[in-house]
């Protein structure tokens, strides 16, 4: 029974209004002294004090033992006992399914990670993927079809800068399939053009040799090392748990980029100014938008405006998602707005989500500079961490020790990364992150394998009664029976920090639970024991959106 909507339709029976708005407004109270479920009438209109008592006088539903208004809101105290039956029946039914919905009737594209080729992988970037999977999870979850896309940049400016650093200075060296040396590479151009940029004339002959393609010797060498870079970034994606149903890449769209800023000149939304091809769109307070550079090479805007042309008329989505970093946020007004000038129909149906920042505490990380750490160097250096605190508490080793501090770590990076807003920048601690205790990844493990480890104590299946219910295991229930209202918050405000921060406050209720309620041998063992099996299916599901391994043992 979905308490929730029948309170919702005998509302809005009452009031005359659609059944969906009032359901909109319902909230689960703080506290259990509030009710089960509450209405904030201020937001009904005027009088709300009036309408709460009329609501509170008017409505009846025999799953109700009593209505109670307070100031302007009206709460409900479902029956305990039917309450405690209803959600347990369809968590233990529901299982891998429950939470799930069919709101959502959408063909969606992610876009996400975006890492490019000849650059690091670094701390940031497991940011915008584990946002990015993390989103298309939860829409999926919702009843969407998600189409998970990567758009690399393996052309560019930053392409030439690694190939004229690798020809001028490392021609004798042999190709590395290493995420390492391929960083050095780039960081090491940076830091010579920085020092002479009168250098950077070369630099610039390469990259309009590239965005020609004539020169076959630079194609090749071209071709090699983007083919090591994206077999890098491949192991990357499945320690993250990630996998990409479409790849696009920048070089993918020089041609059509370039034939869309002459049609947006002939069409005067752009226009050539000191022989650059631009956009003026400072009237909307965004500045002016570089299609073409002097030399006739292409930019970010206009493959950007020839990628959004291929999503929406070649794999026929609904929405397009960019889940992008904050620095870019200008240039994503910009673009939707040229397509809105363009009168691309799809306009409207694109939507920015941005990653802010990550630091460590020892600053801010730039891949332009090297200042910052290697994915591949920073996984080593929190597995190594972890495996100390696995053997300190039994024993294990070799692949099982390595599978499960991998997992561990990829925990403690996932949820730190997650459970921030996405407007709000990260400090990773790694010290903080690794903790089997407190607000992070690992205690959300423990706390699954907690409950694994009870349910195994005891086999068989038991038929149980409600008995009188201890003030933790109603909260625990209460807890467990808002998780499909959360997951629809998160597909509708696309921040997976909602699903982060309710695992936490689940795992919490579930520990203080089983602090205060003895499971196994109690009278209440049959019960207990479903309860404890509903907690696992609830958190399990949460971890599985947020892309973190639900692990049966730590």
């Amino acid at each position: 029974m979905d308490f929730k909507k029948k309170i919702s339709s005998a509302i809005a029976k009452e009031l005359n209004k659609k059944e969906g708005e009032i359901n909109s407004l319902i909230e689960i109270p703080p506290e259990s002294s509030l009710g089960d479920y509450a209405l904030p009438c201020f937001r009904l209109g005027v009088n709300p004090k009036l309408i709460a008592e009329s609501i509170a006088s008017k409505v009846k539903l025999d799953f109700i033992d009593k209505i109670e208004t307070k100031g302007p809101y009206v709460n409900f105290f479902v029956d305990k006992k039917l309450f405690v039956e209803n959600v347990l029946a369809e968590v233990l039914k529901s299982k891998k399914n429950y939470g799930k919905s069919k709101i959502g009737k959408e063909k969606v594209m992610v876009e996400y990670s975006q890492a490019n080729t000849h650059k690091a992988f670094h701390v940031g970037h497991i940011r915008a993927t584990s946002l990015g999977e993390s989103i298309s999870r939860v829409l999926e979850f919702s009843g969407n079809k998600v189409v998970r896309a990567n758009y690399q940049g393996d052309t560019g400016m930053h392409v030439a800068k690694w190939i004229w650093c690798y020809q001028k200075y490392h021609s004798n060296e042999k190709l590395k399939d290493d995420e390492g040396w391929i960083a050095s590479i780039y960081v090491e151009a940076v830091k010579k053009l920085a020092e002479n940029e009168y250098l950077q004339k070369e630099v610039d002959v390469i990259n309009q040799k590239l965005d020609s393609r004539k020169d076959k010797k630079l194609n090749e060498l071209w071709k090699k090392t983007r083919k090591l870079s994206l077999d890098s970034l491949e192991k990357v994606y499945q320690d993250l748990n990630t996998k990409f149903d479409k790849y696009f890449f920048e070089s993918q769209f020089e041609k059509r980029a370039k034939e869309i800023s002459k049609e947006l000149v002939k069409k005067k939304i752009a226009e050539i100014s000191d022989e650059a091809t631009i956009i003026r769109l400072d009237e909307y307070n965004l500045g002016v938008w570089v299609l073409l550079r002097k030399d006739g090479t292409v930019l970010y805007s206009g493959k950007d405006i020839a990628l959004a042309e291929e999503k929406f008329n070649k794999y026929k989505i609904d929405k397009s998602i960019y889940v992008v970093g904050k620095a870019q946020e200008m240039h994503f007004m910009q673009l939707f707005k040229t397509l809105e000038l363009m009168k691309f129909k799809q306009a409207s149906k694109c939507r920015y989500v941005p990653v802010s920042e990550v630091r460590l505490p020892e600053g801010k990380m730039s891949s332009r500079t090297g200042d910052n750490i290697l994915y591949s160097d920073f996984k080593k250096e929190i597995i190594d961490i972890v495996k100390k605190e696995i053997t300190q508490r039994g024993k294990l080793s070799g692949k099982a020790l390595e599978d499960r501090a991998l997992a561990i770590a990829i925990a403690s990076m996932k949820y730190t990364m997650l459970s921030q807003g996405i407007n709000k920048g990260i400090t990773f601690d790694k010290k903080e992150a690794i903790k089997f205790e407190g607000d992070t990844g690992p205690y959300l493990q423990y706390s699954y394998a907690r409950a694994c480890s009870i349910l195994k104590k005891v086999k068989g299946k038991k038929s149980f009664e409600i008995p009188l219910l201890h003030d933790n295991e109603i909260k625990l229930i209460k807890r467990i029976s808002i998780f499909p209202d959360v997951v629809e918050n998160v597909a509708r405000d696309l921040d997976p920090s909602g699903i982060a921060h309710y695992a936490h406050e689940l795992a919490q209720s579930f520990n203080e639970f089983y602090n205060s309620c003895k499971v196994v041998g109690s009278e209440e063992e049959s019960f207990r024991l479903k309860l404890v099996e509903a907690f696992k299916i609830t958190l399990g599901n949460a971890l599985f959106l947020l892309g973190i391994a639900a692990l049966e043992k730590m």
